[in-house]
């Protein structure tokens, strides 16, 4: 794609951005329909399912980028599209107007994931100071990561099937009834189509992450803005069509899960990068721009957690201080990184 011009670029991000939004929506449908017909429930559904499924585009960009000899573009990708998902939390908040989202959206799944999403990040982030020994390449920071993940999607069905507290439930809350279109089709046809809708998705999004590189490459951007910005903007565009998707459905459990559980899978990221670079261990090439990135995605994921626990019920524009906060917390980081 780096022989395409800059027109031509262009006209296939937004192609494949349209793709992404009409498989998105329609994944959103299947996956609101699995959450109440499997019992697992948006929340975990979300984190365990939706949230793998729209981060495909990110893992194919991520291990490309480690596997080519890019650490940094590697790590910035994962890291970057975290800051970026919990950034479209409050994009979606905008669709639903009868209260702020985390108002609507707390439950104990989406802690746990948000707790998860910050202690997996806050550990990538020591490992990048500890001694960087590897067996075969790959750092035992790495496995770490992937038993975290394990455990945690164990915690998070814990807290869905034996909550120890619950939140209080938003008076006449709307809920979900499924069309009778719906409880015709059989569970296997519904995983189907789950499916396809997730490979278009992926498919789609890996596009729009190549293409976006292309673009940086005739541009001459830096590694680390690449990979936080544009790569992992673009790769996560699947998260933000579905989590509006989902608001618009009535799954708000589903559409914060998504994000939060999306976001516990994408510091994964990391772990198959480090498996992908063959050069050592993928954590020393953690440089002050890339360790400012993690510290903002922290940062953002404590004050969403914030948001799930005040549960403030309006805002400025129906958007809680949580979602106007981190949006001023990344667009100043995009000005530091920018002018670093």
């Amino acid at each position: 794609m780096g022989d395409l011009s800059l027109g031509w670029l262009a006209a296939g991000f937004v192609g494949a951005a349209l793709v992404v939004a009409w498989a998105g929506v329609r994944l959103t449908a299947e996956a609101d329909a699995l959450a109440e017909r499997t019992r697992l429930g948006g929340a975990v559904f979300g984190a365990a399912f939706l949230g793998a499924t729209t981060s495909l585009p990110g893992i194919v960009t991520s291990v490309g980028a480690a596997a080519m000899g890019y650490p940094k573009l590697a790590v910035s990708n994962a890291v970057g599209g975290i800051a970026a998902q919990t950034v479209f939390i409050a994009f979606a908040d905008m669709f639903y107007r009868r209260a702020n989202l985390e108002h609507a959206a707390a439950s104990a799944p989406n802690l746990v994931n948000g707790a998860l999403v910050s202690t997996m990040l806050g550990w990538v982030l020591l490992s990048g100071q500890l001694p960087q020994w590897t067996l075969l390449s790959v750092h035992p920071a790495s496995l770490v990561l992937v038993l975290g993940y394990v455990g945690g999607l164990y915690m998070a069905k814990d807290a869905q099937t034996h909550p120890m507290w619950a939140p209080e439930e938003m008076p006449k809350e709307r809920r979900r009834v499924a069309p009778e279109s719906e409880e015709e089709q059989g569970l296997g046809r519904v995983w189907l189509k789950f499916a396809t809708y997730g490979l278009i998705v992926g498919g789609a999004g890996y596009v729009v992450g190549q293409l976006s590189t292309s673009l940086v490459e005739q541009t001459g951007i830096s590694e680390t803005i690449v990979g936080t910005y544009l790569s992992a903007i673009t790769t996560s565009l699947p998260e933000l069509v579905t989590s509006i998707a989902a608001v618009r459905r009535g799954a708000l459990a589903l559409a914060v899960g998504d994000i939060l559980g999306g976001n516990v899978f994408d510091v994964l990221f990391v772990a198959f990068s480090d498996v992908a670079y063959r050069s050592g261990s993928i954590y020393e090439h953690l440089g002050g721009d890339v360790r400012l990135v993690l510290s903002l995605s922290i940062v953002l994921t404590g004050v969403a957690l914030l948001g799930l626990l005040r549960r403030e019920r309006s805002g400025i524009a129906n958007i809680g201080f949580e979602g106007v906060l981190v949006i001023v917390l990344y667009a100043g980081t995009v000005v530091a990184l920018a002018m670093g």
